[in-house]
């Protein structure tokens, strides 16, 4: 007797096709990940880079890397400009403050980190709440020019001038700001960015103002806040001040003033 064994009338399976090297699958705890670039790297690494790039014991060289810094450097992005105006603020700060005038003070970087209520959301990420801060910026973009013109040529000389509207008025004016700034919102009569709805009906309360609409107008013998709207500029409070009189005092009868002005008209 003879036993079919079924497998054996099944047909052959097919030849093998030659289709080309075939690669092996991937593993499964591999991801693609794209290559860092250098405006992605951590702001402490790229910090540190950008220290790196000063030539060392060449005063010269560095201010023209300063200068560089300063006018294109720090305009490729975000993350760049954070690291430049880091080196470049840290660098010329004693200069600037060397040159404030008494009776007035200066604070471009407050010591206090801002609070919740501190908060404005109409500002860029690398803008600053600090007005003066500003004005250090702009102290920073003249004096790296007036560094490498000196160094390119013995007939170039600094003129005193130079810093003379930043340092009789921008400076004071932004500095007197802050501190309305500061003592307003102690006071509940200003806020940072938009100001709250009214919560009650009571005739002592009043509706705080934006700082954002609020500036000062500034001279040796008198100062002035200035409300900004739609409409126009109106000054709706002024102080006289004397020239030794310091900017601290100064805001704080601004800051009196306008709270008096708010309860006089509740409807701004």
């Amino acid at each position: 007797m003879v036993v079919i064994d079924e497998k054996m009338m099944l047909p052959p399976p097919p030849p093998y096709a030659d289709s080309g090297p075939v690669s092996p699958p991937p593993f499964p705890s591999q991801a693609f990940r794209e290559a860092p670039a250098l405006g992605t790297l951590s702001p402490h690494i790229l910090l540190r880079i950008v220290y790196e790039v000063f030539p060392q014991g060449r005063p010269q060289g560095q201010r023209k890397m300063l200068y560089w810094m300063s006018s294109s450097l720090r305009l490729v992005n975000r993350a760049f400009f954070i690291a430049c105006m880091h080196v470049l603020r840290s660098t010329f700060l004693p200069a600037y403050t060397g040159l404030i005038r008494p009776p007035y003070s200066s604070d471009p970087f407050p010591l206090m980190s801002p609070s919740a209520t501190y908060v404005d959301s109409t500002l860029s990420p690398i803008q600053s709440l600090q007005r003066e801060t500003g004005v250090l910026d702009l102290f920073i973009a003249v004096k790296v020019r007036e560094d490498v013109w000196s160094d390119d040529s013995s007939l170039h000389l600094e003129r005193e001038e130079t810093f003379k509207d930043l340092f009789d008025l921008m400076q004071p004016r932004a500095r007197l700001e802050d501190l309305v700034r500061v003592h307003g919102v102690r006071e509940d009569v200003i806020v940072v960015g938009r100001p709250p709805a009214m919560k009650t009906k009571s005739p002592r309360a009043v509706q705080p103002l934006s700082f954002a609409v609020l500036s000062v107008s500034f001279s040796p013998r008198r100062v002035g806040l200035v409300l900004t709207t739609r409409e126009r500029k109106r000054t709706i409070v002024d102080v006289a001040r004397t020239r030794e009189e310091s900017l601290e005092s100064t805001a704080k009868k601004l800051v009196k003033e306008l709270t008096v002005w708010l309860y006089s008209t509740p409807t701004h």
